[in-house]
């Protein structure tokens, strides 16, 4: 078959598996670009060790330039335009056109779509907040600990409760844990409610033993920096809730990217409505996987932004791209089969692995927590940032 060119935006997990594996399985005629508007693959699941202490910033980064030695095209720029009927992505600076387009572009974070929450607190998904807030931690004296999930869907739908529970841990060995209250506040109805309700009551149950309040049902409005003070909305009906905090951390509101969503790929907010198990989107020669997808369960649920999907995601249009251009028939698909690691301090993580396209619900179960899980995510950490660079 003639020459491809293959255009991968977005060097987050999906990405850099899916440029990983394609070149791989294809001859070096066929050209592979990644562009991305960051120079590093910055390893999210870490920001919670680098919160404790536990980890630095340089360690849990690798430059995206290194994917040139493997034989993979790496544009350092922003997308500002996706033109699928033309076959082309504009960048900040140049024109690429491509065969084929793999869309891994993941969330954006809104912070400015809650008012004063950009002014206060500290953003979980931010590297430059995260070790502002492990700083911010070495001198907090006491009060209370907000967690504000500020909207759905969010990627990581762990991330929040790892937080408290390690935050937990670190108040304990610091001997001020009663001085501490610790509150996760979520518009959910249970903890991570796509992996089935049996997991939310488990976690549930677990941030109770650990004296950790759980507040579902709430949706955050405005942050009053001034009086340090959340406002939530509790239903239609009911009356505005005020809630007091001293420390504030936040996940803020999430979409898709500006490309996207002038693309008219995506809807509204930028996702994009993808087939579950190709990942391929309207357009035949344009597949989204990631965060940047979209695809809703049959419990009506979305299919969790998590980089473990973005994974397999990957994989599975890696392998039936690398078949089409081989000139073999795609056959691999995506079966919702995914794991995770909870992170929950003391040198212990739990382990829930299972079928998120399961029908009614999601058929996800938990091992029992222990020392090995959390082992087990250390050493995928040292994997993961060996294994694609």
């Amino acid at each position: 078959m003639e020459n491809k060119k293959i255009l991968i935006l977005g060097g987050g997990t999906g990405g850099l598996v899916v440029a990983n594996e394609l070149r791989k399985k294809l001859g070096k005629e066929h050209k592979i670009i990644l562009i991305d508007k960051n120079d590093k693959h910055i390893y999210a699941p870490s920001f919670l060790w680098l919160m404790a202490g536990n980890r630095k910033a340089e360690n849990i980064q690798k430059q995206l330039e290194a994917l040139k030695r493997k034989g993979i095209s790496f544009v350092n720029e922003k997308v500002t335009s996706i033109l699928p009927d033309k076959k082309t992505v504009k960048t900040e600076k140049n024109e690429f056109s491509y065969d084929y387009l793999i869309i891994s572009l993941g969330a954006e974070l809104a912070p400015e779509n809650i008012k004063g929450i950009s002014q206060e607190g500290y953003n979980l998904y931010k590297l430059e907040d995260v070790e502002r807030l492990r700083d911010g931690l070495k001198d907090f004296q006491g009060g209370k600990v907000a967690i504000v999930i500020s909207s759905l869907p969010f990627k990581c739908p762990a991330a929040p409760y790892e937080t408290a529970f390690l935050l937990d841990e670190y108040f304990s060995k610091k001997g001020m844990r009663k001085k501490i209250q610790i509150n996760i506040f979520t518009p959910e109805t249970l903890p991570m409610p796509s992996a089935g309700p049996d997991i939310g009551k488990r976690i549930k149950s677990m941030l109770e033993e650990r004296n950790i309040n759980f507040n579902p049902e709430v949706q955050l409005i405005s942050v009053d920096a001034d009086n340090k003070e959340l406002k939530f909305k509790e239903s239609k009906d009911a009356a505005a809730k005020y809630e007091k905090y001293d420390l504030l951390i936040f996940i803020p509101p999430h979409r898709g990217s500006n490309a996207v969503i002038d693309s008219q790929l995506g809807n509204e907010i930028g996702w994009i409505p993808v087939d579950k198990n190709t990942l391929k989107t309207k357009y035949p020669d344009v597949f989204a996987i990631g965060d940047a997808a979209s695809i809703i369960l049959d419990s009506g649920k979305p299919l969790p932004k998590a980089g473990v999907f973005a994974h397999f995601e990957a994989e599975v249009v890696a392998e039936n791209l690398a078949a089409e251009i081989n000139g073999m028939a795609p056959t691999k698909t995506y079966d919702g089969k995914a794991y995770c690691f909870l992170e929950l301090g003391y040198g212990k993580a739990g382990f829930a692995s299972g079928n998120f396209y399961a029908k009614p619900v999601p058929l996800v179960k938990m091992k029992k927590p222990g020392r090995i899980w959390h082992l087990g995510k250390v050493l995928f950490e040292k994997y993961w940032l060996w294994k694609w660079f």
